[in-house]
């Protein structure tokens, strides 16, 4: 029998009408009431995308601070686009469609001058989530904006990121200090490069920390026994808009979460015309080190699928 992806309206974090996708092993919940957000992607019932209980529910109003977690996304850069509530907090539109698809609209935001379309598939067979943001120029002149993704991944886990090309930093990443510094020079004893990866076993001295890999991809291996991977497209010879030119950020503070940020390069879309950029996502068992063990690296590159 050709198996399907069961498609249903749930209750998820306080929302209702909330978009469930659904396979025998995976279930994707999407979110359009805070943000176009996805609340859950879950194996065989472990999820793996924090959600702070205590934001259940909220809805965004002028003035009102909210900050939403799980599967967000967002646009960028972070330093020079203006503030846009509309888009990050607002209210979207949801709809279903068939063979395991959904899309979450957002409203028309003038700050930015874009609607924001994001698409997401999940596969029949598999935990592969493609995950599609549009970025639409609603307004009357060209417009220069990139993706950036922004998902909270559960606190605990070791963030595993493949160094491919000639990195612009001495130590493969930089430190954002406290107020305006970016640190190039950073050393850190949860951060270590080893066979040619970059590995963060835990929250760092400053949270934010970026990378300007090459490779397309990274993992983020995690206490419930699964490999959360993301694999994303690179483009070197194109400008990245982040102060330091990232490709990716880790935020990885001492709280609940580690975020997951993949960066697209910048994009400028002409009046009514649009830019996509497409993540994929997989959870994958993978069995987490235990006390004076490391992750086998090799391993881990041949279950991710890389070559």
């Amino acid at each position: 029998m050709r198996k399907m992806v069961h498609t249903s309206l749930v209750e998820c974090c306080g929302y209702g009408n909330c978009i469930a996708l659904e396979n025998d092993t995976t279930r994707v919940v999407l979110g359009h009431h805070c943000g176009g957000r996805i609340l859950e992607y879950s194996l065989k019932g472990r999820n793996i995308l924090f959600q702070d209980r205590a934001t259940d529910g909220w809805m965004y109003s002028p003035g009102k601070k909210i900050e939403p977690g799980a599967g967000r996304c967002d646009i960028g850069p972070e330093k020079t686009i203006p503030p846009h509530p509309a888009l990050w907090l607002g209210t979207w539109t949801a709809a279903a469609m068939e063979n395991g698809r959904a899309r979450l609209t957002s409203v028309m935001d003038k700050a930015t001058g874009v609607r924001l379309i994001r698409d997401f598939q999940l596969d029949a067979n598999s935990s592969h989530l493609s995950f599609k943001q549009t970025i639409r120029n609603i307004s009357k002149h060209p417009i220069t904006w990139c993706h950036w993704s922004r998902t909270f991944g559960v606190s605990g886990g070791i963030c595993v990121i493949p160094l491919e090309g000639s990195s612009r930093f001495p130590h493969s990443y930089i430190m954002y200090e406290r107020g305006p510094l970016i640190n190039y020079e950073p050393n850190d004893r949860n951060i270590r490069i080893r066979d040619g990866f970059l590995e963060i076993l835990g929250p760092p001295r400053q949270p934010k920390l970026g990378m300007d890999s090459h490779a397309g991809w990274l993992g983020y291996v995690m206490k419930n026994d699964l490999l959360f991977l993301k694999r994303f497209p690179v483009y070197p010879d194109r400008v990245y808009g982040e102060i330091a030119g990232l490709t990716i950020s880790i935020y990885y503070p001492k709280e609940d979460f580690c975020e997951l940020e993949p960066i697209g390069p910048m994009e400028r879309i002409a009046p009514g015309q649009s830019a996509s950029f497409t993540e994929d996502w997989w959870l994958l068992p993978f069995k987490f080190p235990t006390r004076g063990e490391q992750i086998n690296l090799k391993k881990l590159t041949q279950i991710a699928g890389i070559p």
